[in-house]
């Protein structure tokens, strides 16, 4: 869970049949819910060992399990033990049911999806092109289903600061579905949210208010009121305002999400952590450090509980509650805080990831502000060579840490 978190779905394989969810989604701060726990691993490991004893190592169950295990491994962040599942489920599809089927489809977005989670974006692009051309060559270019892979290339580029080309396929994925699912159909809600995303990474914001209405307003019509995608859709639009410093406007709509979040998932789920965590972030920015001091609080508690203490939204928490410290000169509190989201992004999103960066510069910033410049240093050159790396040498990021750099030198002399 990130200050600006977009999320996709992963695309599942359900029993002996190929079941694929076929919904992407940019949105704003929505955390992967857990979609198993410990036990669930151990019993589908189980699974797979008797399937593998009893149809044998390469058969196309076998390659679904295995699918889905590597769901489960990337879901708690241990990318480690999903990759290769991966690429075993990869390699029995294609010797099994041919390059092209949709199956393997699945599987590169999957892959893709993974690598893109940890910002190895180079190994990404190729498995999301070779799908989009699969779903072309068996579905027809004006496809439906096609927006999944354009949708999942605009993301890509657009983590990378690529707005032109992630423009162009939102547009085209929009232009899609809308022809041939109607102007009020829910996959147009999601691009029509994904669009006005990337209106809003630019600062585009006049173009990307109607945008998030127009989504919000499918949402209610097809689902209701009280439904969590309504949720998302006002906690996209509050966000929106929140970088404007609309904050009136902005307020309403967080506490409006939060309340069907808890409602409709109950009040320790994941998406309840998220909410909780926007409003604290809006009473932040606006001084109010009392109120949002035990939102922060509660939030942590949730996702530690749901999804475990190593996972990058604890990350995400423990930054954001140290930056609450930190405003407020409690460099005490803030630092174990900092280091301790640090460690947990370098163990589970790897010592390149742009997470890391943004945590490496959180820190060299508390480090500096306390006169500990010698500390800070190496913490913004190391931030600003990983985002130079991963995101371009062009990107806001490398320009912020630059500038950061810049000010720890002329306060040195």
């Amino acid at each position: 869970m990130t200050g600006e978190q977009v999320g996709q779905t992963r695309l599942c394989a359900v029993a002996g049949l190929l079941f694929v969810v076929l919904a992407v989604l940019f949105v704003v701060l929505t955390p992967i819910a857990s979609l198993a726990d410990d036990t669930s691993i151990t019993e589908l490991e189980r699974k797979l060992t008797e399937q593998e004893r009893t149809l044998g190592p390469e058969h196309v169950v076998v390659a679904i399990s295995l699918n889905n295990l590597a769901g489960l491994y990337e879901n708690q962040g241990q990318y480690e033990k999903a990759e290769p599942l991966y690429h075993r489920a990869l390699e029995i599809m294609e010797k099994q049911l041919g390059p092209e089927h949709p199956s393997v489809f699945m599987i590169l977005y999957n892959l893709a999806l993974m690598y893109s989670r940890q910002a190895q974006y180079g190994k990404a692009e190729p498995l999301y092109q070779r799908a989009l051309a699969i779903q072309k060559k068996k579905l027809g270019p004006e496809h439906p289903d096609v927006a999944i892979s354009l949708n999942a290339l605009a993301l890509l580029y657009m983590n990378q600061g690529q707005y032109g080309k992630a423009e162009s396929l939102c547009q085209r994925a929009l232009a899609i579905r809308e022809k041939q699912l109607g102007p009020e159909h829910l996959d147009v809600a999601t691009n029509l949210n994904n669009l006005a995303l990337l209106y809003k990474e630019q600062e585009q914001y006049g173009k990307a208010e109607p945008l998030y209405q127009r989504a919000l307003a499918i949402w209610e019509k097809q689902l209701g009121p009280e439904h969590p995608d309504v949720a998302q859709g006002l906690n996209n639009l509050a966000s929106l305002y929140e970088m404007q410093g609309q904050y009136r406007q902005a307020e309403p709509l967080y506490q409006r999400a939060l309340a069907i979040r808890e409602k409709a998932l109950g009040l320790e789920h994941p998406d309840v952590s998220a909410s909780l965590n926007n409003l604290a972030l809006l009473y932040m920015r606006q001084g109010q450090y009392r109120q949002a001091e035990p939102l922060y609080q509660r939030a942590l508690a949730i996702v530690e509980k749901q999804l475990g203490a190593e996972h990058p939204d604890v990350a995400q928490v423990l930054n954001n509650l140290a930056n609450l410290y930190n405003s407020q000169g409690q460099y005490g509190k803030a630092e174990p805080l900092e280091q301790r989201a640090l460690a947990i992004r370098e163990r589970v999103l790897g010592p390149e990831h742009p997470s890391v960066a943004d945590s490496l510069n959180d820190l060299a910033g508390l480090y500096y502000r306390q006169g500990q410049y010698g500390k800070a240093e190496p913490l913004y050159q190391r931030s600003l060579a990983i985002w130079e790396k991963q995101l371009g040498p062009e990107h806001s990021n490398v320009a912020a840490c630059l500038n950061n750099l810049a000010g720890l030198h002329c306060s040195q002399g």
